[in-house]
């Protein structure tokens, strides 16, 4: 199965709350996932490789560490994911972005594609999916499923929470994509919404109801 990181930095633990908090609002609340963006960039591009490039200090001629291959692929699900994809854009601007637009079926709670939109050569980059949430994990399935359609082959989703029943689902289907996020809650509602979670992160992220 794939492995599954919970990144509890205490200043990652500390912003979560303030986002979970009913009283935060949209602007605050937009922040905070920006800046829980940014530190979770660190984490998951931890093991990206490196090569060298010469290049000149003020002082001397060296071999400098740089990022091997082509730039890095983020993958944002609409319309949340855009909250974790600007603290992304922040820690690393060169990397190429993509979108992939989905919606849940109120009654059968399926994601239904409305939009996908790639970089080229995305089979030779490294890609990052991005969705704050991981409920059921029908919108990351569905999401992976058509990115890998796509030629993708170096796969990595990160949420803000994550489900017990949505890792499941998602380790089941994609075993071969490993899996960040600040925490595991305890389990999803009648609603499909994870509880104690933070509500709609969409919602909250937009002033929408």
């Amino acid at each position: 199965m794939a492995a599954v990181t919970v990144v509890d930095h205490p200043l990652i633990q500390h912003k979560l709350s303030l986002m979970r908090d009913v009283r935060t609002g949209s602007g605050e609340f937009r922040r905070l996932l920006a800046e829980i963006g940014a530190l979770l960039a660190f984490e998951v591009t931890r093991d990206l490789p490196l090569t060298t490039r010469r290049i000149d200090t003020p002082l001397t001629a060296m071999d400098a560490p740089v990022l091997a291959g082509k730039k890095l692929c983020l993958i944002s699900i609409l319309r949340a994911g855009n909250g974790l994809l600007d603290g992304f854009l922040h820690v690393i601007p060169g990397a190429r972005v993509g979108h992939v637009g989905l919606y849940r079926d109120p009654v059968t709670l399926a994601a239904i594609e409305y939009y996908c939109r790639l970089p080229p050569a995305i089979g030779e980059r490294p890609a990052i999916v991005l969705d704050p949430m991981l409920a059921t994990g029908h919108s990351a399935i569905a999401a992976l499923d058509r990115i890998k359609q796509r030629g993708a082959r170096s796969l990595r989703f990160v949420s803000l929470l994550a489900a017990p029943e949505g890792i499941a689902s998602l380790q089941q289907a994609h075993a071969d994509v490993p899996i960040y996020t600040t925490s595991i809650d305890s389990h999803l509602n009648d609603h499909g919404y994870i509880v104690p979670g933070l509500g709609d992160a969409g919602d909250r992220l937009f002033g929408t109801q």
